[in-house]
């Protein structure tokens, strides 16, 4: 039987094992790969999207779990939040290697959607579950400050 979630916008369905995590339908089955594959074990936030407007480890998520669901990959991101992001990140040179960026980018969309002005301890809280082993996290704090006041306005 098929799985049939909304991706992006678009409604898409999913005939295999109902236990295969969301990551590797995303990626393998539906060739998205802006999500991507840290640890598998959700310590990383590489493989973040969003169910239902809600940031989500796509790695240990099983595709069963988003039937009906809206999931939202770093391709689908739009909207104003989303678009200061991606600028911010632009603009400060977030990103070195880039391979964590999009779990990034969706950890901070999913933060400023609850939190439109964070404080530092905010931004530290809510991407604490995301790794970057290039180590850009005073970046990734300053972008986020520039994208929620830009987002603000």
């Amino acid at each position: 039987m098929a799985i049939t979630f909304d991706l992006n916008g678009s409604t898409v369905s999913f005939e295999g094992d109902p236990e295969t995590p969301l990551l590797w339908v995303i990626r393998d089955t539906l060739g998205l790969t802006g999500t991507k594959f840290g640890c598998g074990m959700a310590q990383c936030g590489a493989c973040t999207v969003h169910v239902d407007g809600m940031a989500q480890r796509s790695c240990i998520t099983s595709v069963d779990l988003v039937e009906g669901a809206a999931v939202t990959t770093i391709e689908g991101l739009n909207g104003k939040v989303a678009e200061a992001l991606k600028a911010a990140w632009v603009d400060l040179n977030v990103p070195q290697c880039g391979y964590c960026q999009s779990g990034q980018i969706m950890s901070a969309a999913g933060l400023l959607a609850e939190n439109p002005a964070p404080s530092d301890q905010d931004i530290d809280d809510a991407m604490s579950g995301n790794l970057c082993r290039c180590a850009t996290y005073t970046r990734i704090r300053a972008a986020i400050h520039t994208a929620a006041e830009e987002a603000r306005k």
